[in-house]
């Protein structure tokens, strides 16, 4: 993948980036303004010129508990991504790259970084759902639920597009949403890398070092 900076004013249409629809086949979307790329780059990272502010979400974890995501995470390195349990493919590839990824961090930098799950089919996920399935992942990933709106609006502020979960032609109920996962600093507590679905472990591993000091990948 190249590495693609993104002028200011195109951040939010730049960042609308493929949506999927688990386990469909169906890509109904695609990058809507590539305002700049760096031939020849290998890097899956997306840095952005402007970061996004992190998202005013105030949603509830696997134990049942409120959590405020922008007071729980402060000042920390933080990974959020948009998905669903049921996905039967780029969320669970996507979150175990990152897993995997993540151990080969000292132990240090593992209890500093801070990865969160967001769930985009709140009905099925629920908190004991989402301890379930992130526990087979990582223990340590935050999961979070709630109103299908708010998440909605919260993934939005991220450019990242997410459609309320519905039967396909066969009748099974599949959530089509963005699949970037989004980097935010600990210095500035802005997201300013994305990572789209193509990312793979060894990415992760390059770069989580670097983004858990706020540092460019």
């Amino acid at each position: 993948m190249r590495k693609k900076t993104f002028a200011a004013a195109a951040l939010l249409a730049a960042a609308s980036l493929t949506l999927t629809a688990c386990g469909s086949g169906d890509d109904s979307g695609s990058p809507v303004s590539v305002v700049s790329e760096e031939a020849g780059s290998d890097k899956a990272a997306t840095v952005l010129d402007k970061p996004f502010e992190k998202p005013d979400l105030v949603l509830t974890d696997t134990s049942g508990k409120k959590y405020d995501l922008r007071e729980q995470t402060k000042g920390r390195p933080t990974l959020i991504y948009f998905g669903y349990t049921h996905c039967p493919d780029v969320c669970p590839l996507t979150m175990n790259n990152i897993a995997v990824a993540k151990k080969q961090l000292t132990k240090a930098q593992q209890d500093e970084l801070r990865i969160v799950f967001v769930t985009t089919d709140p009905d099925r996920d629920t908190p004991k759902a989402l301890g379930k399935w992130l526990k087979g992942i990582d223990s340590q990933v935050v999961g979070l639920t709630g109103d299908f709106a708010t998440i909605q609006a919260g993934a939005r502020t991220l450019g990242i597009s997410i459609e309320a979960p519905h039967k396909d032609k066969n009748g099974k109920i599949v959530s089509t949403h963005g699949t970037q996962v989004v980097a935010f600093s600990p210095k500035t507590d802005g997201g300013y890398v994305l990572y789209g679905e193509d990312a793979t472990v060894d990415d992760y591993t390059k770069d989580l070092p670097k983004l858990i000091t706020g540092a460019n990948p």
